[in-house]
């Protein structure tokens, strides 16, 4: 039997589903990473993100039998967390801006401070503007830009059409061009 780490998702989900918990922890260290930023992207709150992760890893999980590969495991999970989020919004009914010191550090480490503080400022400020989008076009646009999916797999996770994801990423990055002005 091939290691965890070394296997496929299909077959760490035949795995799974056969009662392997082994593979269903490599399922989670290989996925949680992304399943986290989504739902912190739509919750804007670390700890609700982290419920929902855990609750969309227990119902994942829970329905593994149902999983029928049509969509890659990957974009089914993360069907499952924006669901979740969606559920948890809809709970709270209330939404909140992401905090200054939750954005992450530049990339770029050969800046000096002052460059290094003007791009953070603005990606601060990319961020509290990206989260005034639609629903749609925020995730579209993070989910291109953060976790590299197709319009289809970004379709399939929103909810629409390979098109519709395609429009509303570009909508979205038009909007926040607009208001980065």
């Amino acid at each position: 039997m091939r290691r965890s780490d070394d296997a496929s998702d299909e077959e760490l989900v035949r795995r799974a589903q056969a009662g392997d918990d082994g593979a269903m922890d490599a399922l989670v260290v290989r996925h949680h990473g992304a399943a986290f930023r989504l739902a912190l992207s739509m919750l804007r709150d670390g700890d609700g993100a982290m419920d929902v992760v855990q609750d969309a890893f227990v119902r994942a999980f829970r329905r593994l039998s149902s999983f029928r590969g049509e969509a890659s495991f990957r974009t089914w999970l993360l069907s499952v967390v924006a669901n979740e989020a969606r559920g948890a919004l809809r709970k709270t009914g209330r939404r909140r801006e992401l905090a200054l010191d939750e954005v992450g550090e530049p990339a770029a480490q050969q800046m000096d401070e002052a460059e290094r503080v003007a791009v953070a400022e603005e990606a601060a400020r990319a961020r509290r503007l990206l989260a005034r989008l639609p629903e749609k076009q925020r995730l579209s646009v993070t989910l291109r830009i953060e976790e590299g999916l197709s319009f289809k797999e970004i379709g399939a996770i929103i909810g629409s059409s390979e098109g519709a994801a395609r429009v509303n990423y570009f909508h979205g990055i038009r909007r926040l061009r607009e208001m980065m002005q």
